[in-house]
This record gives structure tokens, sequence and C-alpha cells, in this order.
């Protein structure tokens, strides 16, 4: 499988690039944290690491460590606005459960 990004997400993260004017793209990673166990890590990326894979939609490059792709293997990445809010939003098939804030998840 691989991770996906629509175009708006897609559309999102150029714009982040541009404005900051450097780096290679953006990393999807998880971290242990929150109620349930695990929260999505976004970052730009300059450099690769050894155990990165890398994954190109829409001429963005999504960058994905191997202990964090176990986690997000299938993981789209949306970028919505609803009201006043706006922000990425992760539609991961392997997560079993989400905490009531909707800010960490588990497997």
């Amino acid at each position: 499988m691989a991770i996906t990004m629509t175009p708006a997400a897609a559309d999102r993260v150029k714009s982040f690039l541009i404005n900051r004017g450097k780096g290679l793209g953006l990393r999807l990673g998880i971290k242990t944290t929150g109620c349930s166990g695990l929260a999505y890590v976004l970052e730009f990326v300059d450099d690769l690491n050894e155990d990165d894979e890398m994954f190109t939609i829409d001429s963005v490059n999504i960058i994905v460590d191997a202990k964090s792709l176990v986690y997000i293997d299938g993981t789209q990445l949306d970028f919505v606005k609803e009201g006043l809010n706006e922000g990425f939003k992760f539609t991961n098939p392997n997560a079993k459960g989400e905490c009531g804030c909707g800010e960490s998840f588990n497997v």
C-alpha cells in the first residue's frame, strides 16, 4: 500500500513549502502520546534518513520513516475547512479507535 493525499492537501502542502522557500517535502509520522497512545506528526523535511520511504503525490513528496509506516500504511491525508476551523485530516484504515478529542489513535 502507500500514503495518499487529496488535491486539497497537496495544494496546502505546496503552499507551505513555497512560503518556507526550501525543503524536500513533508514528513508524516507518529509519536507515542495522548489518550489513545499514538498521534500524527507533520514536519518539513530537508534531508532524508536511511529508513525513510518517499511517496510523490501531485508533485509533493510525503516522507515516512519505516517505524511509522507500519501504523499509517494506507492513510489518506486531506485538508478540510469546517466553519472557522481548518486543518489536516487523516483517514487511517489501521486505526481501531480515537480518543474523544481526536488528537490520538490506537491500532
